[in-house]
């Protein structure tokens, strides 16, 4: 598989994780895929409901979606079983309750590697056009899948030296065996890596979240969101705050794709989060080596934001207020540090990143928006949750 390959190239191009990778465009960038083309003939099949006004999203030519095969890969998705040592699933790192975030500056792999960059949200990961943080060659959730499976540098999941141990644990089970042949009927054996892969894929891309209360708001339910959200959407949207123009559309990003959008694009922002980003973690520029790409990362969905903390792409802002902070400033400052310096003076941020005066007031609103941001149903919804948790387990840690 062509994208296989390209993810094999982005490993050895460095550490990353899974929640690592990037456009190669300037400032901003906007970059067409070489794989658009292949993509681009994806049929719209979709047998989930999507909320109102969401399009389809896009599932690669070469791939399938079904019921079994999502449910599959819910069960996959949480289980130990499929790390090497048995102690760490995907769900470790991303947890329904945090809207599949896990809460931590930067989370550990199963043997306790320390991985470079925060966690991200899985909401809506359907529509992403790239996956981690500043890839832009990694593409489909089927080519992000072995980052966390097989990458050595860090370890996460450890799977290499154990393909096989795992795959007999899965097949030793009193329920897998019955679960592949449904997800994958007329193969003589369904239990496969790339069909674990496949699985994977399948359940990620149920994880669509389209009823927070500004969705029912704009679905002309009018007590949905509060005055004060109403008047920090206002903000939200305005040319003088211009969050929008990365966190705008039906999933706040500008960084979106689905079965319609005619070339799949990649966006990446540099945010000032530094003076000069730490040599460790460069963003777009360790797959482009271009000096304008250097601190350039994909903007998440703000969906669920408000349960994402820590924030940023290396997990070093603690608060959604600290997040607006920056933002109200044009850049952090590091007053500290091997990274003191003033974000603004960064020479490749971004020019939508000007900074703004907001009252206490106006702040306030801002916050209310964002946090009505928040989907309930996604949260708690128990066909996307842990089937392996006890039944009403939802702690968070």
């Amino acid at each position: 598989m062509r994208t296989l390959a390209l993810i094999a190239a982005a490993l050895a191009l460095g550490p990353v994780g899974c929640g690592d990778a990037g456009s190669s465009t300037p400032d901003g960038g906007d970059g067409a895929s070489p794989v658009d083309a292949a993509l681009d003939a994806a049929p719209p099949m979709w047998p989930f409901a999507l909320p109102a006004g969401f399009p389809v999203p896009r599932v690669p030519p070469d791939q399938t979606l079904t019921p079994a095969l999502a449910e599959l890969g819910r069960y996959l998705f949480f289980d130990v079983r499929l790390s090497g040592n048995g102690t760490q699933a995907c769900g470790s790192c991303h947890l329904q309750a945090r809207a599949f975030s896990d809460g931590k500056v930067t989370a550990s792999g199963s043997t306790g590697d320390p991985l470079r960059r925060n966690s991200m949200t899985l909401t809506n990961v359907a529509y992403n056009p790239s996956y981690t943080w500043a890839s832009p060659v990694t593409r489909t959730l089927e080519a992000q899948a072995p980052i966390p499976l097989y990458g050595k540098h860090p370890v996460e999941l450890g799977v290499v030296g154990h393909e096989l141990e795992i795959l007999a644990r899965l097949a030793a089970d009193a329920d897998y065996p019955a679960r592949f042949g449904a997800a994958f009927p007329g193969e003589a054996e369904p239990i496969s890596w790339p069909n674990v892969i496949r699985a994977l894929a399948g359940f990620q891309r149920r994880l669509i979240s389209g009823d927070a209360p500004v969705d029912r708001f704009r679905r002309g339910q009018g007590d949905a969101l509060s005055a004060s959200a109403q008047r920090g959407q206002a903000l939200f949207f305005s040319e003088v705050l211009e969050c929008h123009h990365c966190h705008g559309g039906f999933n706040f990003t500008i960084a979106v794709d689905h079965a319609a959008v005619p070339v799949q694009e990649s966006h990446f922002f540099n945010t000032g989060l530094y003076a000069a980003y730490p040599v460790t973690d460069q963003g777009l520029w360790e797959f482009t080596f271009l000096d304008e790409d250097r601190g350039r990362f994909r903007p998440p969905s703000l969906r669920n934001v408000a349960l994402t903390a820590p924030y940023m792409h290396d997990g070093s802002v603690a608060t959604l207020e600290e997040v607006v902070a920056i933002y109200e400033r044009g850049g952090r400052l590091v007053t500290a540090g091997p990274d003191a310096g003033d974000g603004r003076t960064n020479p490749n941020k971004s020019p939508l990143v000007n900074g703004f005066t907001l009252t206490v007031d106006e702040r306030a609103d801002l916050l209310a928006f964002l946090r009505a941001l928040t989907d309930d149903t996604f949260l708690t919804d128990p066909s996307l949750g842990d089937p392996f948790a006890p039944a009403g387990a939802q702690e968070l840690p």
